[in-house]
């Protein structure tokens, strides 16, 4: 008898831990997950989050909730901490920058070789094939969960001094590009003066003169004005391309059902699929209505002739043979070889 009801005790001790170890991990859920990003909506990088958090909150029924922190506020708007603040736990979610994190994953400089990729196929060749699943590798192993592609797309070159269409004529300008040890190489082999600062930083030097120029995807350009603070003139010379990437920390990710991994990692693949779109909406139609916006805001655009672009890519050739090494030539070369494989 005494043993009937110890065993009895027994049971109803697991049956109460076994209801605990239930609510336990449903506690493991937080009432609200931060993801950060560089930028909010409306731009397409903006859009990406949104897309993805509206995905996650129907997709769980409510169960994973998700708060957007644009400007990278989580770390007061110093984009190059934001993946190490992702691996310690004080971003939960972001979708970032290949340029961004490049600083942390030496790897993702790949994307800012100049003029490796020529066209949008060149970017879908490396992002969507056997590359982009060795760079989501290396990203695992350095401390997140990547999940999908974005894009942020082609930085082109814009100024407030005069058209752009030879790499002479950035002798001696200054211009603002982001704090990449690449991009000051760059345009320092093109003889212009890169200044290395924040986006928030950026916008008053190039209203004051401080900054002659910048160099950014075109949709900001319409987004923020650029025309008010003096960029005149805009050069499209498709030097990079920079795509975006879905991740979550690691420790976030662990916490999660795998029934809801597999929600949360479908809606970043059909948020990216939908950013994409956004990001090069204008620009690949045939009569580039973005560029005819942008020449409507009184700005000289000038599109490079295919012999003129060529005179960059040669300017920037010690550059690219510089970089190969540090990136990894190995990979390097399986991003050429991809490259020139691609279905045009």
């Amino acid at each position: 008898m005494k043993f009937r009801r110890s065993l009895l005790g027994l049971l109803a001790v697991a049956a109460t831990l076994g209801g605990f170890s239930v609510s336990a991990t449903a506690q493991n859920y937080k009432a609200e997950y931060k993801m950060s990003l560089v930028l909010g909506p409306p731009t397409p990088w903006g859009q990406a989050g949104k897309i993805w958090a509206d995905l996650v909150k129907e997709r769980t029924q409510g169960r994973i909730n998700i708060k957007l922190y644009p400007g990278v506020s989580l770390i007061q708007g110093d984009q190059t901490r934001e993946f190490s603040a992702l691996r310690q736990g004080v971003i939960d979610m972001a979708v970032g920058s290949t340029i961004n994190w490049s600083p942390q994953v030496k790897q993702l400089n790949l994307f800012s070789l100049p003029f490796l990729m020529p066209d949008y196929a060149a970017v879908d060749a490396l992002t969507q094939g056997e590359v982009g699943k060795e760079i989501f590798n290396t990203l695992d192993k350095s401390g997140v969960v990547p999940l999908a592609w974005g894009e942020n797309g082609y930085r082109e070159i814009t100024n407030s001094k005069r058209p752009i269409k030879a790499p002479e004529d950035l002798k001696g300008m200054k211009i603002r590009v982001v704090g990449s040890p690449i991009f000051s190489d760059m345009f320092s082999a093109l003889g212009a003066n890169p200044t290395q600062m924040s986006w928030a930083d950026a916008q008053p030097a190039l209203a004051s003169g401080a900054v002659d120029g910048q160099e950014n995807p075109l949709f900001l350009f319409t987004v923020l004005k650029m025309h008010t603070v003096g960029q005149k003139y805009v050069t499209t010379w498709g030097y990079m391309a920079d795509p975006l990437v879905f991740v979550v920390n690691k420790d976030i990710w662990a916490s999660w059902t795998p029934a809801d991994q597999a929600i949360v990692r479908q809606a970043a693949i059909d948020a990216g699929k939908q950013e994409i779109e956004l990001a090069r909406k204008g620009l690949v139609e045939a009569d580039k209505p973005l560029l005819k916006d942008i020449a409507g805001m009184g700005v000289t655009v000038t599109e490079l002739s295919p012999a003129e672009r060529e005179a960059f890519v040669k300017a920037t050739r010690p550059v690219y043979a510089k970089w190969k090494p540090q990136i990894g030539n190995e990979l390097v070369t399986k991003a050429e070889q991809a490259v020139a494989a691609r279905k045009k």
